[in-house]
């Protein structure tokens, strides 16, 4: 029976191929949703477009599907939800929590933080694009499945920071947290990198009077010399690939081996059956740099 209270999401940004780094994402977010019956959805994070490769979006939705992971739901691209995120920033701004601000990144300290210079200007968001979110000095607590307790003081971690960039894009932080709340996520998973991320994503929530999902953050993919996978940096494409090759690759990177010799429906029939968040390593390398998973 489908479980309706369970519903998770892999959320790509289109910047290049599926590499093996957002493999591991999104099955481990697949399969956190399959082994407990819910709803897993695909999200395409298409709101930087300086960063965009033109036809990656269709190309990682091809990949999935090749790989034998399909969404349950239309694919939400962020594309179309301006009005969401400039409502969402506008509100904060109403209620004194955000504020326009005209500073470039030439003011922040050697830290990253933000001076809050623009603080009390009350500049008018209608004529200065950039909104900043006030950051609280108290400390944001949150368990996550794989990475245990972790705690974060936003004024002494990073400040200040964008909701609305300079050029009227809505920034990471900020689309993440509407479109989670949008489509009803109750765990994220994704990977390390992004569990930073999280406190500020927490702090908007509890301003916006949305939900707080569980948080799942998987190791990162990286080579043996410790260098993240990178789809820019054109390491790793899995296009070539045997889609039971990849599978049981990344299955093995999360602390999961199949067995061998198994097709592809077997493979997820094993994986879905066998998954356990408790095996999934909070670090993990690759034996050697991976160019191209072999076929």
């Amino acid at each position: 029976m489908p479980n309706p209270d369970y519903t998770g999401r892999f959320a790509p940004s289109p910047t290049g191929e599926l590499h093996f780094g957002s493999l591991v994402a999104a099955m481990g977010s697949y399969l956190q949703a399959r082994s407990r019956q819910g709803t897993w959805l695909i999200r395409i994070e298409d709101i930087d477009p300086p960063r965009e490769v033109p036809g990656s979006a269709k190309i990682i939705l091809s990949e999935l599907g090749r790989l034998g992971m399909r969404a349950d739901r239309p694919v939400l691209y962020q594309s179309t939800r301006m009005d969401a995120y400039n409502g969402a920033c506008l509100a904060l701004v109403e209620k004194g929590l955000a504020y326009a601000c005209r500073c470039s990144r030439k003011v922040l300290r050697t830290d990253g933080t933000y001076p809050g210079h623009c603080r009390k200007l009350a500049l008018d968001p209608a004529e200065v694009p950039q909104i900043r979110f006030r950051a609280s000095d108290e400390s944001i607590d949150f368990e996550d499945t794989v990475m245990g307790m972790n705690s974060q003081n936003l004024a002494r971690a990073v400040g200040d920071f964008v909701i609305r960039r300079a050029d009227g894009m809505p920034a990471y932080q900020l689309a993440v947290v509407v479109d989670d709340a949008h489509q009803e996520i109750t765990e994220v998973v994704r990977g390390a990198d992004l569990l930073d991320s999280t406190p500020r994503q927490i702090a908007l929530q509890r301003a916006l009077g949305l939900p707080t999902p569980g948080y799942c953050h998987l190791p990162l993919a990286v080579a043996a010399d410790g260098s993240k996978l990178s789809k820019r940096a054109g390491t790793d494409p899995i296009g070539n690939a045997r889609p039971e090759t990849a599978i049981s690759m990344a299955l093995d990177f999360l602390g999961h081996t199949p067995p061998e010799g198994l097709n592809l429906d077997a493979i997820w029939f094993w994986a879905i059956s066998h998954w356990d968040s408790d095996r999934i390593p909070r670090r993990r390398r690759l034996p050697a740099p991976v160019d191209v998973l072999p076929g």
